[in-house]
């Protein structure tokens, strides 16, 4: 069993009824645990729709979220800082949700797997249909 923390992009998908993401989460949550950083519940809701509240409310409200800890707050500025010392432009809301995942021990699921090549941080990156496959 693998418990996954959600990005941003992967509810975005659900929400706009991409093909593949409402089955890819009913998949995973039959024996998995989801949750999203309160980062991701930020971006979700300055983003929503006014026609898509409901919706919105009841697939947050669906996940357990987890939120921005000291801790993780120390890990997001670490990742910001070794990476911009390394060359590495990290955007501040990636890495407060690859801190979140590296401190909960939960595997992140995104479409974007470039924007977390952060060390010990497991990644499964969804397909334009909403298949993952662990990104190494």
């Amino acid at each position: 069993m693998t418990d996954f923390l959600l990005d941003t992009n992967i509810l975005i998908r659900c929400l706009r009824k991409t093909e593949g993401y409402n089955n890819l989460l009913a998949t995973l949550a039959v024996s998995d645990w989801l949750t999203i950083s309160a980062m991701t519940r930020f971006e979700i809701i300055r983003g929503m729709r006014d026609h898509e509240r409901e919706a919105t409310f009841n697939l947050l409200n669906s996940l357990e979220t987890l939120v921005v800890s000291s801790d993780i707050a120390d890990a997001a500025g670490e990742i910001v800082r070794t990476g911009r010392t390394k060359g590495f432009s990290h955007e501040d809301a990636d890495a407060i949700i690859a801190a979140t995942a590296i401190q909960q021990n939960l595997a992140l699921v995104t479409t974007n797997a470039k924007h977390f090549s952060m060390h010990n941080l497991i990644v499964y990156e969804a397909d334009k249909v909403g298949k993952i496959t662990l990104r190494e």
